[in-house]
Formats: structure tokens, C-alpha cells, sequence
């Protein structure tokens, strides 16, 4: 595909400020009186809404959206396919801000096309307490915000989930149900993000044409020109990574809208280039930082209502206008009855799936599946590393859950998420399939997990190692903050891992983890609690999952499978025989080693119970009755291979840890357990210790 070639007139940013016209200093180009009016009256309204609100909070960031006004309003108005009445429709398309402090221009344009969520009074409370219109959009606040953006590069990444969903899902159901384009605003601080790169090279691997990035290239950033940090030619890197590029002026609505209709017909993704002016019209702040994150202040912006010709009032829209803009909302309602129409049309069956995929429904064949597995290996008792009893599990889902959607960062079989006789591989030329290959993409990975989940109508995972979730926080706490019910599967998960050594081997990050809100960490200790967690995790999806699995073999010590106690987080899986006289509590691989403490403390004459705590923040859920009745009074000793953390409530005084004091070490790691205390005798030592610290003091 060509590159649009500009003509120096257009061309602002790369002209010289010393040389520009006065005109063209602050952002008005000579060419611009041929414009039609209306397109940027139009462009304007939402330029002062977002303005008037950024000065009434004395707080937002007005550079951004004086500056894609113009491209908003061609989108909006010309090309996007949406209801306003309805923003959850299945078959709209999506628009990603991933500029999320430009969340001013997007109330803006949301407001003006009649949006039912978000109303004048809402623009007019932008970033105070309780407003929906917080600093950066937030998905959960505004019914069409697509993702909660903020975080640069975040929304990019996003994106490219949702257009990977897209393409499923018009596999599966055809274009006449699903089609629709994935359009995201960015800018330079997007591109520069890390996950940018790893989030474009997947698109361009996967082909995904319907996916657009609107860049906003001011080559402005706070600290000033772009040119400070970086040097990067961005159309070259997309057309690198398999992309399309265009470029237009970013100011020209009749450029805007020609560049956006050839991006519609490309057969890759597309990067346009819109050369803009950060702070477009401020009278002595255009295409300078100064206008990035600060308001411009009374005199600025009465000199743009000079320049611009906007004769109105703060928050004053004329009321032809605003009725100009929901035009294209009231043809997508018509679209929106017109493709309802087309999918009653579609055989039961079809109709079942969609909607089971939209709302995420299970059949009753699922839970038949993992009770039977459950059943199974409560009787065989076989020993098997959680990352294989992963493997089998997967085996019972896939058949009755065709809406998952599986992938791993290029270690597939070593996350036990590979199952041969059900996967099947997405690519470019057929995505007929359901598994991803991410390649070495952690960061994009999670992202792109996380957009799909926001698209709906799959259920993604994503599977690495889990020493790796460092690459991951960012989208990890993304799925957290917008309570996405993002699945995250990390193998590998302890010292365990023997040979490959510290840097493999997690030991802060269960604690991480653990201290994110709204994110549920699973760390199961055999095959049925294994298959329990995973029930669970597909049968609440309210918060993000992590599925910790082990690389070694584990003991399979439950028999009752009757309810599922995984789902209360904490249970008693050994209890004492008699009056209980400590409480060994553990996760994860380290249930089996308590067992054993609890066996040997037993020949000693010491009666004790064991915990397993397969999920701490359900186990925190349940009433105080249930976790006392649970943990119960006698001195408590916790065991976990990672570094001890937030346990302190249970261990007391009186209690006492094993765990990680510090990183590990490259060896085999039945070597490794000796070293570092995990043991059934260095278990049962600081047992002992902990009872008779109890006995002294009563």
C-alpha cells in the first residue's frame, strides 16, 4: 500500500518554527478557510467542551485533544460503526484511547454523539471525586469506554486483543455477524512504550487488517520535542513489522477522511501518520509542551475562542451541532436492528454459541467432565506435576468450552497448556483455530489477553513461566484495576525448577501477586485442586485469575471430592486426630511436605492438622466463623516457597514460617530443598518450637 504523499502547505510540523507564518505558529493554516465549515465547527465543539472542562478541574491535559479534534470528529461522524443507545452492541467497532490523558476529547466526542451514560454535567465534573469522567477513562465508569487507558502503550497492546477477537469470532459466525473494525488513538509516548513493539510485531504476524492506529505525530512530549529521546523512524519500525502506512495532515478533514477510507481496505494493519499541532490554536502554546499537561489558563483560551471563531460560552454547543453529531449514532441504530435481524435469522445452534461465548455460559457437560476427573484421581492417586494435571484438565474442558481461547509466550508444553488432540493454531491465513502463539511477548501477551476479554464473546488465557510475571505487572494490574476476568497461567513456580537457577526461580512475586486488589491467586497442591481452582476460575468471572503451576511431581492426598473446598480458599486437608496442637498452613506444592511434618510430628506424640490455602483472597472472603473454625487456636506455622508475606494475622506471636529468605540457586532441586529448609524435619522443628513457645507462656 502507498504512503500518502503531503504537500509542504500541509505539512506543518516539519517546518521550522522560526520559519512559520504567525498563522501556522499557532496552529491555523492558511489552506484552511476552503474547509467545510460545519466539519470543524463540529471539531471545534468538541475542542472547547474538552478545553472548558480540563480549565474548570484546573487539572487535565488540553494539547492532545485541541490537537486529534479534528481526526475525532472524522471518525466519529463519518466512518465509526456504534449506538449510542446501546454501547455493549456485539458488532460495533471499538475505539482504543490509548492517549488516555486525552480522556477530556473523548467525553467530548462521547457527550456530543449522544452517548446515554455521560451527560454535560458529567464533562463539567471532569477529575473531581466521585466523577465518571476521572483523569483517564476508566472502562467500569462510562458504558462505551472500551478499556481503561492510562499507562502508556497499554491501549495499543489492548487493542490487538481486541482485533484478534474480532477475528475469531468472523471465522466462526461470518462476516454478516461479525465485522468491525478496531481503531485506536495514540501517540509518540504509546509508540515509545516497550509493549508497543511487542504488540505491533504480533499484529503484523497475525495479519490483523482491521485493526487502525490513529497516531497523533506532534513530536511533542512533556519534557518537549521527541527528538530529546528518541530518533526512531515509527512508519519504517510499522512497515518492519508487517504493517501498512499512510500519512495525512491531521488538520484537513477532507485528508482525514481519504486516509481513514483507504485504511479501511488495506490487507494489514494499519499505521496512519497524521501530522498534528499539539495545543492546535492556543495563541502562543500551540506545538509547544507547554500546552501538554497543564491548563491553559483564562488568556490562552480566550485566544482560542479568538482564533477558532467559537463565539459560544464554556460548555455552550450549539444545538445544530450537537444534533450533526448523533447523526451517525442514529444510523447505527438502524445498523444495529439491521444486524439483529441477521443474527435471529442464524440456526439455533450459531445463536447458542454467540451468545454463550457474549455472557460467558458453561454447560452442565463441563462440570460433569471435572467431576469426573476429580473422582478419577481421588481413586488412582497418581503423583503428577499441577502444570500435567493442567494438561488433563484442559483435555475435559476444551470439548464443552469451544470459546476458550489458549496461548502461550513460546513454552506451550512446558506450561502444560498444549493439548494435541484439541488445539489447534491461529495464524494469519486461518483463524478457524484456539491457541495463540505469542512468541517471547509476556508484556504484549497479557495485553492482548486482557483486550480480548474486554472485546467479549472468548474466554483468552495466557501461559509463561512464572519468574516472568515481572514482564507482566503492568497488565496484570490493568486486569485488576477494570476487574476483567482475565485468566493468567504461570508454571514454574517455586525454587523447584531446579537447574535453571535464581533467575528462573520465583520468590517475590507470589507476594506481589497476593498484594494487588482485586486479583485472585490460585496455588493448587494436586490434581483435584487443581481441576477445583479451574472450575471455579471459569465460573466466576468477576476478577483476573492466576493458576500457579508446579514443574515436579506432587502427591495426590484428597479423597473427598464431593464439594468443591478449593472455592472457600482455605480448608482443612489433614485434620488432627485429637485436640489439635499447632496448625501447619501451606500452599501449593508444600501441602504434601506439611503432610509428611504432620506424619512425623505424629510418631513424636504431636497431634497437629494441616491447612491448604489454594487461594488466600477467598479464604480472606469467607466469615470470620469459617477462617477461625479453619485455623483454628493453637500456634500456627506457615509454608510456603517464596518469600513470607501477609501471613502475619495467622502466625501471631506464637507461630512461626519456612519460606524464602533470599533468592535461589542453580542445582537439582530435590539438592535445593535440603538447602533451603523444606524439609518434613525442619517443618516439624519449627512446629515443636512454636508448641513449646506456647507451653512457656501459659
Amino acid at each position: 500500500m502507498s504512503v500518502f504523499s503531503l504537500t509542504e502547505n500541509n505539512l506543518l510540523t516539519t517546518v521550522k518554527r522560526n520559519k512559520q507564518t504567525e498563522n501556522e505558529r499557532i496552529g491555523i493554516r492558511d489552506n484552511e478557510v476552503k474547509m467545510e465549515f460545519d466539519d470543524k465547527m463540529m471539531a471545534n465543539a468538541a475542542r472547547f467542551l474538552a478545553v472548558d472542562a480540563i480549565e474548570k478541574a484546573k487539572s487535565g491535559h488540553p494539547g492532545v485533544a485541541l490537537g486529534m479534534a479534528d481526526i475525532a470528529e472524522v471518525l466519529f461522524t463519518k466512518f465509526l460503526k456504534y449506538n449510542p443507545k446501546n454501547p455493549d452492541w456485539a458488532d460495533r467497532d471499538r475505539v482504543v484511547l490509548s492517549s488516555g490523558h486525552a480522556s477530556s476529547l473523548l467525553y467530548a466526542v462521547m457527550y456530543l454523539c449522544g452517548y446515554s451514560d455521560i451527560t454535560l454535567d458529567d464533562i463539567k465534573a471532569f477529575r473531581q471525586v466521585g466523577s465518571k469522567t476521572a483523569g483517564h477513562p476508566e472502562a467500569d465508569k462510562i458504558k462505551g469506554i472500551e478499556a481503561s487507558t492510562g499507562p502508556l502503550g497499554q491501549g495499543v497492546a489492548m487493542s490487538v486483543g481486541m482485533a484478534v477477537a474480532e477475528k475469531i469470532l468472523a471465522a466462526k459466525f461470518g462476516s454478516d455477524i461479525v465485522n468491525h473494525y478496531t481503531y485506536v488513538l495514540c501517540g509518540d509516548g504509546c509508540l515509545m512504550e516497550g509493549v508497543s513493539e511487542e504488540a505491533i510485531s504480533l499484529a503484523g504476524n497475525l495479519g490483523l487488517n482491521k485493526l487502525i492506529f490513529l497516531w497523533d505525530d506532534n513530536k511533542i512530549t512533556i519534557d518537549g520535542d521527541t527528538s530529546l529521546a528518541t530518533c526512531v523512524n515509527q512508519p519504517e519500525r510499522f512497515k518492519a513489522c508487517g504493517w501498512n502506512v499512510l500519512q495525512a495532515d491531521g488538520h484537513n478533514h477532507e485528508e482525514i477522511a481519504k486516509v481513514i477510507e483507504q485504511a479501511r481496505k488495506s490487507d494489514k494493519p494499519v499505521l496512519i501518520d497524521f501530522k498534528t499541532v499539539i495545543g492546535y490554536g492556543a495563541p502562543t502554546k500551540a506545538g509547544s509542551e507547554k500546552s501538554h499537561g497543564s491548563p491553559l489558563g483564562a488568556e490562552e483560551t480566550a485566544g482560542l475562542r479568538q482564533n477558532l471563531k467559537w463565539d459560544y460560552e464554556p460548555f455552550e454547543v450549539p444545538a445544530e451541532i450537537k444534533k450533526a453529531w448523533e447523526q451517525k449514532g442514529v444510523e447505527g441504530a438502524k445498523e444495529e436492528e439491521n444486524w439483529q435481524k441477521r443474527f435471529n435469522a442464524l440456526p439455533d445452534k450459531l445463536k447458542s454459541d454467540f451468545d454463550n461465548g457474549i455472557n460467558d455460559k458453561l454447560p452442565d457437560e463441563f462440570f460433569a467432565a471435572m467431576q469426573s476427573l476429580k473422582e478419577e484421581c481421588a481413586k488412582t492417586k497418581e503423583p503428577l506435576a499441577t502444570r500435567k494435571s493442567f494438561t488433563k484438565i484442559l483435555k475435559e474442558t476444551l470439548p464443552f468450552v469451544p470459546q476458550i481461547i489458549s496461548g502461550s509466550a513460546d513454552l506451550s508444553e512446558s506450561n502444560g497448556v498444549w493439548v494435541k488432540e484439541y488445539h489447534k493454531n491461529i495464524s494469519a491465513k486461518d483463524f478457524t483455530g484456539n491457541f495463540i502463539h505469542y512468541g517471547i511477548r509476556e508484556h504484549a501477551m497479557g495485553a492482548a489477553v486482557n483486550g480480548m476479554v474486554l472485546h467479549k464473546g472468548v474466554i483468552p488465557f495466557s501461559a509463561t513461566f512464572f519468574s516472568f510475571a515481572d514482564y507482566m505487572l503492568p497488565t496484570l494490574r490493568m486486569a485488576a484495576l477494570m476487574k476483567l476476568p482475565s485468566i493468567f497461567i504461570f508454571s514454574h513456580d517455586s525454587f523447584a525448577v531446579g537447574e535453571d537457577g535464581p533467575t528462573h526461580q520465583p520468590v517475590e512475586q507470589l507476594s506481589m501477586l497476593r498484594n494487588m486488589p482485586n486479583l485472585r491467586v490460585f496455588r493448587p497442591a494436586d490434581t483435584v485442586e487443581a481441576a477445583e481452582c479451574w472450575e471455579f476460575i471459569l465460573s466466576h468471572r468477576d476478577l483476573p485469575a492466576v493458576l500457579l503451576l508446579t514443574r515436579q511431581n506432587l502427591e495426590q492426598f484428597r479423597s473427598d471430592v464431593s464439594e468443591n473446598l478449593s472455592a472457600k480458599g482455605g480448608y482443612v486437608a489433614s485434620p488432627a486426630k485429637g485436640v489439635r496442637q499447632a496448625t501447619i498452613v501451606a500452599t501449593g506444592s508444600e501441602v504434601s511436605l506439611a503432610i509428611k511434618a504432620q506424619q512425623l510430628l505424629a510418631s513424636q506424640g504431636k497431634d497437629v492438622a494441616v491447612v491448604s490455602v489454594p487461594c488466600k483472597e477467598l479464604f480472606e472472603a469467607q466469615s470470620d466463623e469459617y477462617r477461625k473454625s479453619v485455623i483454628g487456636d493453637a500456634p500456627v506455622v506457615v509454608v510456603e516457597a517464596a518469600k513470607i508475606s501477609n501471613w502475619e494475622k495467622y502466625i501471631g506471636n506464637d507461630g512461626d514460617s519456612v519460606g524464602m529468605t533470599g533468592f535461589g540457586m542453580s542445582g537439582p532441586y530435590k539438592e535445593l530443598t535440603e538447602i533451603f529448609g523444606f524439609t518434613p524435619e525442619n517443618v516439624a522443628e519449627k512446629v515443636s518450637a512454636a508448641m513449646d513457645k506456647k507451653v512457656r507462656k501459659s
